[in-house]
């Protein structure tokens, strides 16, 4: 890991120090990915079985995951595993339906009603990656708030082994939250039926779901272009800023780090502190838990992108953190809630030494879909609101019109917008003359 004393910076060297390993959107993936996406489009389900014998190494007879599949997966999972899934649901339902929008209705003058309503995206899309590790975290992310927001039709894909199945705990967590379509997909070929559908697979609306470069790739593309889909957020590679104080154990920090360093090799971490010799025992002891670790490789990749920022105060680390923009952030001090009010940017906070950023990932009940790569300065994480979209309604009476409509008309008079003042000048004139 790299050491950086950020008081002795200057402006260029704070933005190096701050900088993210560089997401690959080279022409090279570009049309690599437009390729993969107008290929789907003009052979719909040939194109993915060519595809999934090319990037999966899987030739699949039937794209859509069958019944006896799923009670297969059910069967073949440790019930401690199953039940941990169950538990994780749970809390991650509760803190999302809590959390959830509501409909709101305000009389902003008499007889001027104001409503806001409600409606669940039809049909939406959720992929689940699959590529060094199965995260059947992810379908419980995605799944969980798709249910509860209501929407008619979700639809998931996550890529198939070679033997051309899918990880059992991932259809298990799938049908637990009551995804109805699952599709044995991956990568860009995934994106691009779920945005423009084939014979099987539904078109969605919007598309939900990390993934690798590729995945980011189509999913932006898709995005932008008219008939393709909405999509959750723009991500990027996994990372965590930790502030620690002198007192925060180094054993806590180090797990802390290498928890999203095994992510894979251009995720970043870093740490923050004022204190030298918390920063020294901390690399050292990242050293020493990473040699332990099945990942150390891929741990040690992204490691040698991270950085170790020495700060004048907590204060001082506050604002980096700031301005770095986490996905996850972890405060590793002895009053973290006394940092909390100044956190203005952040996918997810951690507080205390009791509160790994792994609880988050898995069954807290917060979304572990959250904003990277510095898009945590304007976006939020998924929640059931994602699913949703909310329309307002208005109704004016007789006498609303009389309270409201001289403001309305002047406002449209001073943009020039004569026909808006009109409707409501032309309904006042007759208000008027039935008196």
């Amino acid at each position: 890991m790299n050491w950086i004393d950020w008081d002795l910076l200057d402006e260029p060297g704070r933005c190096a120090a701050l900088a993210r390993p560089a997401q690959s959107r080279a022409a090279e993936l570009r049309e690599g990915t437009g390729r993969i996406i107008a290929d789907v489009r003009a052979r719909g389900d040939a194109a993915l079985r060519e595809l999934s014998v090319k990037y999966d190494r899987c030739a699949l007879t039937e794209l859509a995951v069958a019944e006896a599949e799923f009670a297969e997966a059910e069967a073949s999972l440790a019930p401690a595993l199953k039940a941990a899934i169950r538990e994780a649901a749970e809390r991650i339902e509760a803190f999302h339906r809590a959390a959830a929008p509501q409909a709101v209705g305000v009389d902003t003058a008499p007889g001027v009603r104001v409503e806001r309503m409600l409606r669940p995206i039809q049909r939406v899309g959720l992929y689940v990656p699959a590529g060094s590790a199965p995260l059947p975290s992810t379908a419980l992310m995605l799944g969980v708030p798709a249910r509860i927001a209501g929407c008619r039709e979700v639809v998931l894909c996550s890529p198939a082994r070679a033997d051309g199945r899918c990880d059992a705990a991932v259809l298990y967590a799938a049908r637990l939250t009551g995804v109805h379509k699952v599709f044995k997909l991956g990568g860009a070929q995934a994106i691009a039926a779920m945005a423009y559908g084939t014979a099987s697979v539904p078109k969605c609306d919007k598309l939900f779901g990390p993934g690798n470069a590729w995945v980011t790739e189509a999913k932006l593309q898709v995005s932008s272009e008219p008939d393709g889909a909405a999509i959750d957020m723009p991500a990027g590679p996994s990372e965590v800023l930790v502030i620690a104080d002198a007192e925060a154990n180094p054993v806590f920090v180090a797990a802390d780090l290498l928890s999203q360093a095994e992510h894979g090799p251009d995720s970043q971490v870093i740490l923050v502190s004022e204190s030298a010799s918390l920063l020294d025992r901390v690399e050292a002891e990242v050293a020493r838990q990473c040699a332990e670790l099945p990942r150390a490789e891929i741990a040690r990749q992204a490691l040698a992108q991270s950085r170790l920022i020495s700060v004048s105060s907590l204060a001082r680390a506050v604002e980096v953190s700031n301005r770095y923009a986490p996905e996850h952030l972890i405060l590793q001090v002895a009053a973290p809630r006394a940092l909390l009010a100044g956190v203005e940017s952040a996918g997810s906070v951690f507080l205390g030494a009791w509160t790994p950023e792994s609880v988050g990932d898995y069954c807290s009940g917060s979304n572990h879909v959250l904003p990277t790569y510095g898009h945590a300065r304007s976006y939020s994480g998924v929640s059931v609101a994602s699913y949703q979209k909310q329309i307002t309604v208005q109704e004016l009476s007789a006498d609303g019109l009389r309270n409201i409509g001289p403001c309305t008309a002047m406002l449209a008079s001073a943009e020039q917008l004569e026909a808006h003042r009109r409707a409501v000048t032309l309904r006042l004139a007759e208000l008027e003359a039935t008196k």
